[in-house]
């Protein structure tokens, strides 16, 4: 099969993930790289034995006969990005959250689609063995009538990490916790759960000089009737704590915790099934919460643009936790209880 040539706009902290995982992906290799910052780019192409690395990312779209685009930017810069890309019938692959805001994901969504390319949100954490394990049981209608999720993320970050690059912390690039660290856990309680009718939340900023949240709460009406709750935090002390997911329903409760959705802490059915072995061999220990399923799903990437596989996650898939995250974002700054979908 032809190899399927990767180019990687954005080599700061989460594109190691994507050089690591595509390294071991038969049929697979990043041919050139790019970043604002030149030696940064410099090195990673020494590092991961890349041929080529520009500091003007348009150059590499121009100059490289790439396939697809690895974009690890800033968010608010993905979907202009996307879309040059597009526009040159190159593929799309884009970090979380794919864009800040519904109308720039939307002009995405559709520069793809006019160019008749794929574009692919990276949503690893859904690839967990712990997280597949339990959406097989919600596919097998274990629990009965769903009742009730939460999600909590309660995690640490020093102001030191804001103070990495001045894009962390902002509306206009980045977010808050909600759109950056918790978009993973938003992303697992729509897909899992089903259908929003509406929500409410709370934000603030508490112990960090940014301009977005550190912390929130918020609640979620599903329109199976199901009610959520989403607890999020930066300010953990001393260190990253838990990233978890609890499901509850009639005939069964299971929570998935760990540090990032990679343990099951909690698994009762009223019902036997032979997925109940699984448990133990489901659970993964990760160095970090980004965990290990780039590979998995940059794995599936590759396969669907080989014309092997339908991608995991497209763009309009993607689009639905950004609407979530905006709807927390909107009641939070009303006060009021906000229904989805969102206009604009």
């Amino acid at each position: 099969m032809k190899n399927v040539k990767f180019g990687l706009i954005g080599c700061g902290r989460i594109s190691q993930k994507h050089f690591e995982a595509i390294d071991e992906i038969e049929n697979a290799e990043v041919i050139s790289c790019s970043d604002i910052i030149e030696k940064r780019a410099k090195e990673a192409a020494t590092k991961y034995g890349i041929k080529s690395y520009y500091k003007n990312y348009i150059q590499m779209l121009d100059k490289e006969e790439i396939d697809c685009v690895l974009i690890c930017t800033p968010s608010g810069l993905h979907p202009k990005i996307g879309i040059e890309a597009a526009n040159r019938k190159v593929h799309v692959v884009t970090e979380k959250p794919m864009a800040i805001d519904l109308k720039s994901a939307d002009k995405l969504v559709h520069a793809c689609d006019d160019n008749q390319v794929e574009l692919f949100v990276v949503k690893q954490n859904r690839l967990n063995p712990s997280i597949q394990l339990l959406k097989k049981a919600i596919d097998k209608n274990r629990f009965g009538r769903l009742f009730s999720a939460n999600i909590t993320v309660r995690w640490t970050r020093p102001q030191s990490y804001y103070d990495l690059a001045k894009w962390r912390g902002t509306w206009e690039f980045d977010g808050g916790a909600f759109m950056n660290q918790a978009s993973h856990y938003f992303d697992l309680i729509q897909w899992l759960m089903g259908p929003i009718e509406s929500v409410m939340a709370f934000t603030n900023t508490l112990d960090h000089s940014i301009e977005t949240e550190d912390q929130g709460a918020g609640i979620i009406h599903f329109r199976n009737g199901a009610l959520g709750t989403a607890e999020v935090s930066m300010n953990t002390y001393p260190k990253n704590l838990e990233g978890s997911i609890t499901i509850m329903g009639k005939k069964g409760t299971v929570k998935v915790g760990g540090v990032a959705v990679n343990k099951i802490e909690h698994w009762m059915f009223e019902e036997y099934d032979d997925d109940d072995k699984l448990i133990e061999q489901s659970m993964t220990n990760p160095t970090n919460v980004y965990g290990f399923g780039h590979l998995g799903f940059l794995k599936n990437v590759v396969e669907a643009l080989q014309g092997n596989a339908i991608p995991n996650t497209d763009g309009r898939d993607g689009r639905k936790s950004l609407e979530l995250i905006l709807a927390m974002y909107e009641s939070a700054k009303s006060g009021k209880k906000i229904a989805l979908p969102l206009t604009y």
